[in-house]
């Protein structure tokens, strides 16, 4: 197969959104990486397949980062390369059968594989499905993937191609890039295992985030998406101490490091924020314009029974008195959140509760998926399955009551005046995004006279149409 367009994107619907590290189903879908030098064909060439959510689209480009920093051209296609990474992908048993099939492509295509990512975490699974594989890591290991290249495909030094631009290779457009903060997590949520995958909480030093950030900042990216598997607890496992950053003490806390990063002068979004009581000091700072007025918190349910089972905070109440006092500070705010339906031992009344909290806290963006055994996970002892049909049922409840709240959202923003940000431009006109939309998960904005607008700009428009998922929008003359 081609690998002209390698892409991550998530599959929609029931297993949309691993907010907070959980079920995000990824498809592959392959876009071209680097054509940089190909005719330079002495070099040695690695093709690289990128599974998974946007903390695996990190890892990746730390990884590509060092493949083309030591001289490795980066191929798009199975048949130039030497041989092929593929980062997988083992959440949920759906994302590990793509996974799965993703490597066994890859070896039928090129022969010569390494394997790294969530999957590579869980035992023996790849080898024995694949026993031709040249070597197996987990996630977040660059080091020992470069090791396993290195022993495969030796390279030749040439200071020509060794180079890269400071803010490294990467796979999201030039326009917006993921900064991930953190690695690992340090909760016992019953439904996951990304713990026993990526480790205990581990925050990257505030100063080197900044660095990374002024760096894509003064490359032209007009975006960052903070991202991490638990972006509200960043600087726990190191007691928040004070770093450095342009020779002024910085702590390293997610309020400081979001107040920082605004100040760069681009858009900032947060995602995966565990709901701690110190969320509530970053929404002055939205209010304010120093971030996006978005907040992407993972809420998972709202009975409280079922969040003790689920070891969440529990508490709807308290979560209702808190969404109306964030947006009484920061009426633009905008709220994502993820919900987990027919989970072990669900009541219908339980469910109903759920749908009761979704029409009082009338949330922006949902995304939501039936509850799925995860081996590993503690959540399959728990007794009282729900049927399957009957998750499906409440899955499609909660999607149409959903579909309701955003459609009457979206259609109060008809006249208005929005700030986005353009992500595609054609013959037809452009495609943007609000602050309300993160790419790949939320809406979209359809500017119809947008067609001598350019990938990146930031401009006004004016909403003219809504749907339940998207606006149409006309340029402020």
């Amino acid at each position: 197969m081609d690998m002209k367009r390698l892409k991550c994107s998530p599959v929609t619907g029931q297993g949309s959104d691993n907010l907070a590290g959980i079920g995000r189903v990824m498809r592959p879908k392959f876009k071209a990486i680097d054509n940089f030098m190909k005719e330079h064909k002495r070099l040695p060439q690695v093709g690289f397949v990128s599974l998974g959510c946007p903390k695996a689209t990190s890892d990746s480009e730390q990884i590509l980062t060092r493949l083309r920093a030591e001289g490795y051209l980066i191929s798009g296609s199975y048949q130039d390369a030497d041989l092929v990474v593929v980062n997988t992908c083992g959440f949920i048993d759906s994302a590990v059968e793509e996974s799965l099939d993703a490597i066994g492509e890859a070896l039928a295509e090129n022969g010569k594989v390494i394997v790294t990512g969530c999957l590579g975490a869980k035992g023996d699974v790849v080898q024995q499905a694949h026993p031709r594989v040249l070597a197996v890591t987990g996630p977040h290991a660059t080091d020992e993937v470069m090791a396993a290249v290195h022993q495969h495909l030796p390279k030749p030094h040439d200071p020509y191609t060794d180079l890269v631009p400071a803010q490294g290779i990467r796979l999201t457009p030039k326009h917006y890039a993921y900064v991930k903060i953190s690695e690992g997590c340090n909760h016992s949520c019953t439904f996951c295992i990304i713990p026993s995958l990526r480790g205990d909480l581990v925050s990257r030093p505030v100063g080197d985030v900044m660095q990374e950030a002024r760096h894509l900042v003064d490359a032209g990216v007009k975006e960052l998406l903070v991202i991490s598997q638990d972006t509200s607890a960043y600087g726990v496992d190191v007691k928040y101490r004070t770093g450095f950053w342009g020779g002024r003490p910085l702590r390293t806390r997610m309020t400081e490091l979001a107040a920082a990063l605004g100040d760069l002068g681009v858009w900032v979004r947060l995602h995966y924020v565990y709901p701690y009581p110190h969320v509530d000091e970053v929404i002055p700072l939205m209010a304010e314009g120093k971030i996006l007025p978005y907040l992407d918190i993972p809420f998972q349910h709202a009975n409280p029974r079922i969040l003790k089972l689920m070891k969440r905070p529990g508490n709807s109440d308290n979560v209702l008195a808190r969404i109306r006092q964030w947006r009484e500070i920061c009426p633009e705010l905008t709220l994502r959140s993820t919900f987990i339906v027919g989970f072990p031992g669900e009541t219908e009344a339980e469910f109903e509760e759920l749908l009761d909290f979704l029409k009082e806290a009338q949330l922006d963006r949902v995304g939501a998926f039936a509850y799925s055994p995860v081996e590993g996970a503690a959540a399959n002892e728990l007794p009282d399955p729900v049927p399957p049909e009957v998750q499906q049922e409440r899955l499609e409840r909660l999607m149409l009551l959903q579909e309701q709240i955003s459609e009457e959202r979206l259609r109060r923003r008809i006249g208005q005046t929005i700030t986005v940000l353009v992500d595609e431009v054609d013959e037809e006109g452009a495609v943007a995004r609000s602050s309300a939309d993160a790419p790949e998960i939320d809406g979209l904005v359809y500017i119809e006279d947008g067609q001598h607008l350019k990938v990146g700009d930031i401009v006004d428009v004016r909403v003219t149409d809504s749907d339940a998922h998207d606006l149409w929008a006309e340029r402020v003359k």
